[in-house]
């Protein structure tokens, strides 16, 4: 394609000539078959990890086909019954009179978004916290601003979006910690924070020196697998400058150096490390291309801030290894502070740099068939997600685990993370075809997919021991979301937009543009409503849960009983179950539950996980339970209408409700157990088509009845359940059942809201 201007390249896209601008590099690793001969992750002989900067998942991709994005028919409600976007903060008008606003998800008013210099949002761990507000998930606009809601579409950063569609993107990816930068880096080199107080930590904010626990690097060292961060060294890394500038007030710094994204020079190992050892040569120099002291200067060829044509290039020395097959087993990329997607910089400075790394791998056939690139950022900056991080319990008030949390709670009183959810696109020869995967993972599940890849039964040092219990067992490792076994079948002829025209035109930074939701007036609310995704749905990776959920009122303990099951295999993940109150005196709970293998020697099978004491309001509870890929319960009902059959014996309102999956995936059915004091009427209706089953069930009164096998599609299920008993009362049952095979996303996600 020819060169153009940017308003006319972004009209180019919007007229659906996407396909015909293809990228080179990008047709390359597209056709370019994967290294099949072991049809495991021992194919894999090199990780890539190129890690960007502050974007949260919905600020990207929220309204991108087949996510769990904007259209996400099972988003928590917020503690005053509304759903999850709409955010509120308190403001005073003109007469002095506060009131609360709300504001929720908006695009902000221009032809270029992509190409804007938006301002920083505060995304400290105070202010994210605050905005967490113990899972309530209720205070970002008051504690961020309402720029926390702007998101960007497929037209303000169409080479992202594209690349998720040409390969696989985890829309269940979070950042580690829910705080900026250095903390989220550090789960990426290092698999904590240094939580146990020891050896410079806990860092949860941007501290840059005087730490010295093991990182990851050494470990890898240990164990013999190769590594190196590629990076440019700008003014020079040492122990008094790490960034390789001095952040003065000449913006060309921003063109050079690492931008302090390369964590390992915050250890005193590190520091003191000589040229020729290993911990010097190999996270301690790069390329150094110069710069202009001049803003706005001209670069040199595809690197802008190059002083002169014989000077380096911005990605030489990772050039020069893919060219003669000396890439390491294992490498981090660090851009330099204005390709890094931060704001203020430009995310399609970004794009650029993202495609010239991938220019660069494709370039060697041999070494990309061989290769996994890991696309993801450190951390969501201030922008709102409105999936809530999964987080161990605090204390007993606040649920409870199967699992050990030591050193997972900041004090003993707050969680670390998991953090917001932020983009991951997985960009590989085993991860073509625009899919999706949506298992849990975070920062940490770089280094598990690496201890996976080169760990052996005879290198016993390849594990990251800092890597807490509790996030080892919630995050996966990433092997989910590749196909190592048939990854050279025919994949979709996807391609990529040039991104020439998102090459710094200079060495300048632009006046910052200022975010403003397209209401009324700044004091009025946002009266444009939650966006909504692109319709249609994306294919899926199998994932590994096999979960259930199930509940009853118990009318003499005054208590509602939830059972949480987990029916994985040993190698299946552990779940954390999120479980909301409509009541709004209720604080949100979290329960992790592993595998059931596991499950059965602390807690036993049909056996009460955990009780959630109510509160009552209006005699009635009101409770919904969520969990990973849209898994879903909703407990609903009265209990007024309880009539004991013996006084002071055990009776819970109307019934209990087990889902039993079928093995291949196509059906389910439901074994109730009626505790009321009659015979009831149970009614089901598919949310999925609207429609009620066949023939309703009538189960006596404490008596267990299985109902009929219902098919469906897709391993895709969602059932109200109702009873003639009780008009208040109601089950909701929906999520996915996995059988180890390819699926869709959620074809609620994707369907057109006009249609029938």
């Amino acid at each position: 394609m020819k060169q153009t201007d940017r308003r006319s390249f972004l009209k180019f896209l919007a007229a659906g000539s996407l396909a015909a601008a293809l990228l080179e590099s990008i047709a390359r690793a597209q056709s370019i078959d994967a290294n099949n001969q072991t049809k495991s992750i021992k194919d894999v002989k090199h990780i890539v990890i190129l890690m960007q900067e502050n974007r949260s998942f919905d600020h990207y991709f929220g309204t991108m086909k087949g996510v769990r994005g904007f259209s996400d028919p099972r988003a928590v409600k917020l503690p005053d019954g509304d759903p999850v976007w709409k955010q509120k903060s308190w403001h005073q008008d003109f007469l002095m009179f506060g009131h609360k606003q709300t504001t929720e998800p908006f695009h902000p008013t221009t032809d270029d978004l992509g190409l804007k210099f938006l301002g920083d949002i505060d995304h400290g761990w105070d202010s994210t916290h605050a905005a967490w507000n113990n899972g309530k998930y209720d205070q970002w606009v008051s504690k961020k601003g309402w720029q926390t809601m702007a998101y960007m579409d497929g037209k303000d950063i169409p080479y992202h979006r594209a690349l998720a569609d040409a390969f696989t993107t985890c829309d269940a990816y979070h950042c580690s910690l829910m705080g900026p930068t250095t903390p989220n880096r550090l789960h990426m080199f290092t698999g904590w924070v240094g939580n146990d107080a020891k050896h410079g930590g806990p860092v949860i904010d941007n501290q840059w020196t005087g730490l010295s626990w093991k990182t990851y690097p050494e470990v890898l060292e240990d164990a013999k697998v190769s590594w190196k961060v590629y990076q440019d060294l700008g003014n020079g890394i040492d122990a008094a400058n790490h960034w390789g500038d001095t952040l003065c007030d000449d913006v060309g710094l921003a063109y050079i150096g690492n931008f302090g994204d390369n964590s390992l020079p915050y250890f005193t190992q590190y520091q003191e490390a000589a040229k020729g050892e290993a911990l010097y040569d190999r996270a301690r120099t790069g390329t150094r291309v110069g710069y202009y002291k001049t803003p706005g200067a001209p670069g040199t060829g595809d690197d802008p801030g190059t002083k002169d044509a014989k000077s380096p290039r911005l990605m030489a020395d990772l050039y020069a290894d893919v060219q003669e097959n000396t890439l390491p087993q294992v490498s981090w990329i660090v851009a330099p502070e204005a390709y890094s997607e931060h704001p203020n910089w430009p995310a399609n400075y970004g794009a650029w740099y993202i495609s010239k790394v991938l220019d660069t791998l494709t370039s060697n056939p041999e070494v990309w068939s061989q290769t996994a690139l890991f696309v993801t950022y450190d951390e969501n900056d201030g922008f709102f997600d409105h999936m809530v991080p999964p987080t161990p319990p605090t204390s007993s008030k606040d649920g409870s685990s199967t699992v050990s949390t030591k050193n997972e709670l900041y004090k003993g009183t707050t969680p670390y993370g998991l953090g917001v959810r932020v983009p991951m696109m997985v960009v590989s020869p085993w991860s073509r075809g625009g899919y999706v995967n949506s298992q849990v993972f975070d920062h940490t599940s770089l280094i598990r997919f690496i201890e996976s890849c080169f760990g052996t039964e005879d290198n016993k040092y390849l594990r990251c021991d800092n890597i807490t219990p509790w996030r080892r067992a919630v995050s996966g490792d990433l092997t989910s979301a590749v196909d190592f076994t048939t990854p050279n079948k025919k994949a979709s002829d996807l391609g990529l937009p040039k991104t020439d025209q998102y090459l710094p035109p200079h060495r300048g930074i632009a006046d910052l543009w200022t975010i403003l939701p397209n209401s009324p007036g700044y004091y009025t609310p946002n009266a444009i409503g939650t966006p909504t995704q692109e319709l249609g749905t994306r294919p899926a990776r199998p994932l590994p849960y096999n979960l259930d959920a199930y509940g009853c009122y118990d009318t003499v303990g005054k208590r509602f009983s939830i059972t949480f099951v987990n029916n994985g295999s040993p190698k299946s993940a552990a779940a954390v179950f999120h479980v909301r109150s409509g009541d709004s005196n209720q604080a949100p709970r979290n329960y992790t539950v592993e595998p059931l293998t596991v499950l059965n020697e602390v807690v036993p099978v049909n056996q009460a996980f955990g009780y959630w004491d109510i509160t009552m309001s209006g005699n009635s509870y009101d409770l919904s339970v969520y969990g990973p890929n849209g898994f879903f319960r909703e407990f609903k009902g009265s209990i007024t209408t309880i009539k004991p059959l013996v006084a002071n014996s055990r009776q819970s309102v109307d019934a209990a409700m087990i889902c039993q999956y079928s093995d291949d995936g196509d059906s389910l059915k439901f074994k109730i157990r009626n505790y009321t004091g009659q015979s009831g009427i149970f009614t089901f209706k598919d949310m999925y088509t609207g429609k009620y089953t066949d023939q309703p069930m009538i189960v006596d009164h404490s008596m267990e009845c299985e109902s009929d096998v219902f098919q469906i599609t897709n391993g895709w299920y969602d059932y109200l359940v109702t009873s003639d008993q009780d008009s208040a009362f109601s089950l909701r049952i929906a999520g996915h059942i996995e059988n180890g095979k390819e699926s869709i996303t959620d074809p609620a996600i994707g369907k057109d809201p006009t249609a029938s």
